[in-house]
C-alpha cells in the first residue's frame, strides 16, 4: 500500500489485503530513497524489521492475533535502549553502545506486532529544540529542508512527516516531543508523567521525562498511547493503577466539555509570538466552540515564570544523569595519566557544547551557596504552577495554546541559546506539572508551514484530551477555507 495510516495498514494486513513484509518493505524503501537528504535515522534495522514482519505474517497465517499494531512500522528516538541495537542519544560518548536489554516500551510495541525500523536522530542526550545539536548531523524538516524540525525529537517527527514510518516514538522532557510535532504538522502527544514506562530510557531530567508517540493522525496517536501505557514495576514513578484506553472516545465529541484558553499564551500582544502562530489558537478555539464546548479565557501566572524554573530544574538533574558518563564503565574513553585526566578528557571529547553547557549550569545551581538561590527557588516556582493548575482544572477539562511560537524555522537562525529555550514557552508547564498534553496541527502560519495548538489536561485527562484533538483534527480541514477573524478576544 503506499500510503496509509497505522490503523489502515493494520486493517489492511489483518484483512489479507497485503502483508507485513510487504508494507515494511515499501517504508525501507522510501528511508532508503529519501533519507540521505533529511537524516531522520541514525540507525535503520531493516533485516531485523522484515524478520519482525515475517513473524507477524506467520502468526496471522497460523490463525493467531498479531497485535493491535500489527506490521506497522515504528521508529524510535535513539535513546531508548534497544538489546543488540546501537542507541546513542546521538552523543559521540555513547557511539557505537549496545545496549544489553529492551526499553519496557519497545516490549510492549513488539507484543503489539508493532515493527521497528530504525532509531532516529535527536538533539544530543535530548537537550535542544532544533535537533542541530546532534553530534551526527542535524535532522531537515521534510516540509522545507532548509528549516529545522524541531526538537529534541526531530528525526521522529520528521520520520512521521516524510511518510518513513506511520508511527514514531520520542521523549518530551520540556516540550521534545510537541515542538517538534508542531514544526513538522504531525500529532504529538506527551502523556501523565507516570503513564507509560521510563525504563529503559536514557535520562536526561528523570522527573520531567516522558515518552509518546508522533502520527499523523489522532486515531494512530491514541492506539499507540493505549499500547505503551500501563504500569511498570521496574519504573518506580510509575502509574500504579490502571490507565482508562483512550481509543475508544475519539468520536464521543465535546458537548458541554470546559475548555480554557490561557491568556499568557494566546493573547495577541505576547511577546516573542508570531502573529500567524497565535491566530491559529483562537481559530481552534472558536472550532471547539462551535462543537458544543464552552470556551473561555484564563490566566496562569506562573505560565511564564515556568520557563526559568525548567532552566534550572532540568540542567540541575542532568548534571546528575550524566555523572555516569566517565570513561571508565562504558561509552567513549579518552587514555589519561591518571583518573581524573581521563575522565576529563572523555568528557571534553565525548560531550557536545550545549551538554556542556547544560551540565555547568546544573552543577552552578546545585553547588553550595547557591542551591538555595537557584534551584530551591525554581523548585518551588514548580509547586507554585502545580497549584494554579490544578485550580484551573476546577473549572476546565482541558485548556488550549499554541505549541510553539513559531513555525519551522531556517538553520542557524536561534543560535544564541536564550533565543533557543524561548521556543519550550508553551510546552514547559505540563512537564513541570506532569500533566498529559499533546500539539494537533491546525493550520500553517508564516511562510505557509504547518501550525500545532496544544490541548493540556490534568493529570490522567487523557480521554478529555485526546477527543478535544479529534474534534480539532476534524475542524481543521474546514477551518483553513474559513476567512481571517473571530476568536477569544
Amino acid at each position: 500500500m503506499s500510503e496509509g495510516t497505522a490503523m489502515e495498514i493494520v486493517a489492511a494486513i489483518k484483512g489479507g489485503e497485503t502483508t507485513a513484509v510487504a508494507v515494511v518493505e515499501e517504508y525501507l524503501a522510501r528511508i532508503e530513497q529519501a533519507d540521505a537528504e533529511i537524516h531522520a535515522f541514525n540507525t535503520v534495522t531493516a533485516e531485523r524489521a522484515l524478520e519482525a514482519a515475517s513473524a507477524v505474517d506467520a502468526a496471522l497465517g497460523a490463525g493467531r492475533d498479531a497485535g493491535p499494531l500489527a506490521g506497522v512500522p515504528v521508529a524510535l528516538k535513539d535513546n531508548m535502549c534497544t538489546r543488540g541495537v546501537p542507541t546513542t542519544c546521538s552523543s559521540k560518548i555513547l557511539e557505537g553502545w549496545v545496549p544489553p536489554y529492551d526499553a519496557t516500551v519497545v516490549e510492549r510495541l513488539r507484543a503489539a506486532g508493532a515493527i521497528t525500523v530504525g532509531k532516529t536522530n535527536l538533539d544530543e542526550f535530548a537537550m535542544g529544540s532544533s535537533t542541530e545539536n546532534s553530534a551526527f548531523g542535524p535532522t531537515r524538516n521534510p516540509l522545507d529542508t532548509s528549516r529545522v524540525p524541531g526538537g529534541s525529537s526531530g528525526g521522529s517527527a520528521a520520520a512521521v512527516a516524510a511518510g518513513f514510518a506511520p508511527l514514531a516514538f520520542g521523549s518530551d522532557t520540556g516540550g521534545s516531543i510537541r515542538q517538534p510535532a508542531s514544526l513538522c504538522g504531525v500529532v504529538g502527544v506527551k502523556p501523565t508523567y507516570g503513564a507509560v514506562s521510563r525504563y529503559g530510557l536514557i535520562a536526561f531530567a528523570s522527573s520531567l521525562d516522558q515518552i509518546g508517540p508522533f502520527s499523523t493522525t489522532v486515531a494512530d496517536a491514541a492506539a499507540a498511547f493505549d499500547a505503551i501505557s500501563g504500569h511498570d514495576p521496574r519504573d518506580s514513578t510509575s502509574i500504579n493503577q490502571e490507565l482508562a484506553p483512550v481509543a475508544g472516545h475519539l468520536g464521543d465529541g465535546i458537548e458541554g466539555l470546559r475548555v480554557g484558553v490561557i491568556a499568557e499564551l494566546t493573547r495577541r500582544d505576547v511577546a516573542g509570538f508570531e502573529p500567524e502562530v497565535v491566530e491559529r489558537a483562537h481559530r481552534a478555539a472558536d472550532a471547539l466552540s462551535a462543537a458544543g464546548a464552552k470556551v473561555e479565557e484564563v490566566s496562569i501566572p506562573s505560565t511564564i515564570a515556568g520557563l526559568s524554573a525548567y532552566y534550572m530544574i532540568a540542567p540541575a538533574e542532568a548534571s546528575s544523569n550524566l555523572a555516569r558518563y566517565d570513561g571508565v564503565r562504558y561509552g567513549l574513553r579518552r587514555p589519561g595519566p591518571n583518573t581524573a585526566s581521563m575522565m576529563t578528557a572523555s568528557r571534553t571529547a565525548g560531550f557536545g557544547d550545549e551538554v556542556k553547557r547544560r551540565i555547568m549550569l546544573g552543577t552552578y545551581a546545585l553547588s553550595a551557596g547557591y542551591y538555595d538561590a537557584f534551584y530551591g527557588k525554581a523548585q518551588r516556582v514548580r509547586t507554585i504552577m502545580i497549584r494554579e493548575f490544578d485550580e484551573v482544572y476546577q473549572d476546565f477539562d482541558v485548556l488550549l495554546t499554541p505549541t510553539s511560537p513559531c513555525v519551522a524555522f531556517p538553520f542557524g537562525a536561534k543560535s544564541d541559546p536564550l533565543t533557543m529555550y524561548y521556543n519550550d514557552v508553551c510546552t514547559i508547564p505540563s512537564n513541570l506539572t506532569g500533566h498529559p498534553a499533546m500539539s494537533v496541527p491546525y493550520g500553517t502560519g508564516a511562510d505557509g508551514l504547518p501550525v500545532g495548538v496544544q490541548v493540556l489536561a490534568p493529570m490522567l485527562g487523557e480521554v478529555d484530551m485526546f477527543r478535544t484533538a479529534a474534534v480539532l483534527e476534524r475542524a481543521a480541514a474546514d477551518d483553513a477555507d474559513q476567512p481571517e477573524d473571530g476568536g477569544i478576544r
